[in-house]
């Protein structure tokens, strides 16, 4: 089919800081569409997962504080997420809620999201919003317990959902109330400046962050940073935040069902966000040194961080480890006056500590073309991602990749990147023990301490397609490779059990009632 752009196409896209070239080249993947990853095996502890030993704890936190203290390691949170999600059942029965009979609700409830708003009545006292969202009602001349009493729920809606009241719906998950100890209220943005000043504040008190923001919350977000960093800095850290938003350039273009480019009711292109796999780009113009990087809504109370400040420090540690041997080895490679015997010694390195896969003819080859394979496969980017046992969250998971070459390696896999129909491979993602909960410490540096050129090491086949709407119409969506998928496809990678309390996401608003979102039973019973 004879793809047709119009007049005006060639300026939008100039615009958009893109080219023909690529948009012609996305159209193209639409039509060939991606392959599907080949799952060899699950990765599992000694075969793929690596589960440290208490005696490694002690070593490890030293070389991880030294790190810190020495100003390398920096926090990069992933934030430009709206928390419509977080809202969507009470979105539903906010929109109908006109032919709600409210009386009959609690007896009759006619769908599971009618069943989440009950629930979130039944404990609204226990979010940490609920104070806001009192005084926000008292503003109307309302009062909350009334208009609970009554069932003026639309009202109670109304107030936390839309822009007239806190609008909730259209603020970033960073922005709201997720916690509360008895005396203050927390957004998931203060609970990351709380973890920073514990785990990357250096020898002269600075500790650096890096959020990634939509450019709509940008103002919102820098004002609240203002508001309450002078409450956080009291112990002495300073907070060296910066920004960024996703660039328009990694946008790609949305198609019809035809996989020609579709167009809005004003006859216009259609672009996209390409998934968090775009921000690969935020984080290689960071150039940073080590990385931690957690999601916005991974965070807990005071009372339960103990466990993620342990594991952070000690999936540091471990880069950290692992860094200074294959620094250590790369230097000797790029002398170029290698033994058999030390070719040997890192040959045995990077099979055991990255599990990475030589090819079948490497014994046969001479000593500089070893020299040559080791060097390309220990200089990349590392990656020390933490991985908790599965409990049947939906998401990627750490798995044993085979590549058309024969070779294999550690990759996260998304259920959507695997051929389900094939038996093989559906039971090979049934036998998943990992999950990945986005806990990783990256190092992006080289041995000569240059930072590496991210946009290198990804795989561009490892994205994917998903069906889509625009004012009504079906489309198709191109992601690009997610950032800790294929993005990251080329990176030496590290699989770490850590436990399942170190994962505690919010996707929807009933999250911040389970116990690890709640007050410490001593504040809940201080504040009763």
């Amino acid at each position: 089919m004879t793809l047709i752009f119009r007049d005006g196409d060639q300026q939008q896209i100039a615009a958009h800081g893109t080219t023909e070239k690529a948009i012609l080249d996305q159209i193209e993947t639409f039509r060939r569409g991606f392959p599907f990853a080949q799952l060899d095996r699950p990765c599992t502890p000694g075969d793929g997962v690596t589960v440290l030993s208490p005696q490694d704890a002690e070593p490890l936190e030293a070389r991880y504080a030294e790190a810190v203290s020495a100003g390398r390691v920096q926090k990069v949170v992933p934030a430009s997420g709206a928390a419509s999600r977080m809202f969507k059942s009470l979105l539903a029965v906010h929109e109908r809620a006109d032919v709600i009979d409210w009386s009959q609700l609690k007896t009759m409830p006619q769908d599971q999201d009618e069943r989440d708003f009950l629930q979130f009545v039944e404990g609204i006292q226990h979010f940490a919003f609920y104070d806001a969202l009192r005084e926000q009602l008292s503003q109307q001349r309302l009062c909350l317990d009334t208009a609970l009493e009554q069932g003026q729920y639309k009202a109670i809606l109304d107030a936390l959902l839309m822009p007239s009241g806190l609008n909730y719906a259209s603020l970033p998950k960073a922005l709201l109330h997720f916690h509360h100890d008895g005396n203050q209220s927390r957004t998931p943005l203060e609970e990351h400046l709380v973890e920073a000043s514990t785990l990357v504040q250096d020898r002269h008190r600075a500790a650096r962050l890096h959020f990634t923001v939509s450019p709509d919350h940008c103002e919102l977000m820098m004002a609240h940073l203002e508001h309450i960093r002078q409450h956080y800095e009291q112990t002495g850290v300073r907070f060296e935040v910066s920004w960024s938003t996703q660039k328009l350039s990694t946008d790609t273009i949305a198609v019809d069902l035809d996989n020609q480019p579709f167009r809005d009711r004003e006859g216009q292109l259609l672009f996209r966000p390409a998934g968090h796999g775009a921000l690969l780009e935020n984080l290689n113009d960071l150039q940073g040194d080590i990385v931690l990087i957690k999601n916005i809504d991974n965070i807990v109370p005071d009372h339960l961080k103990a466990p993620t400040y342990t594991y952070t420090r000690l999936l540091g540690g471990y880069l950290v480890t692992l860094q200074q041997q294959s620094f250590a080895y790369l230097e000797r490679l790029a002398l170029g006056d290698v033994t058999p015997s030390e070719l040997n010694d890192i040959r045995r390195f990077a099979e055991d500590k990255f599990s990475l896969s030589l090819p079948a003819t490497f014994e046969q080859r001479s000593d500089q073309e070893q020299a040559e394979l080791l060097f390309q496969a220990l200089h990349r980017p590392l990656r020390i991602c933490g991985v908790v046992p599965n409990t049947g969250e939906p998401g990627g998971g750490p798995f044993w990749v085979r590549h058309a070459d024969g070779t294999t390696s550690l990759q996260i896999v998304e259920t959507s990147q695997v051929d389900t129909s094939v038996e093989t491979q559906q039971t090979i993602l049934q036998k998943s023990t990992h999950f990945n909960p986005v806990n990783l410490v990256c190092g992006v540096r080289d041995f000569r301490s240059q930072p590496f050129d991210l946009m290198r090491f990804t795989d561009p086949e490892a994205g994917f397609i998903s069906q889509k709407s625009h004012d009504g119409r079906a489309l198709k969506a191109l992601e690009l490779p997610g950032l800790w998928n294929g993005a990251m496809a080329k990176w030496n990678t590290v699989f770490v059990e850590v436990p399942i309390t170190t994962f505690n996401p919010v996707k929807t608003v009933l999250d911040l009632l389970r116990p690890e979102h709640q007050p410490a039973p001593s504040a809940r019973l201080d504040d009763g």
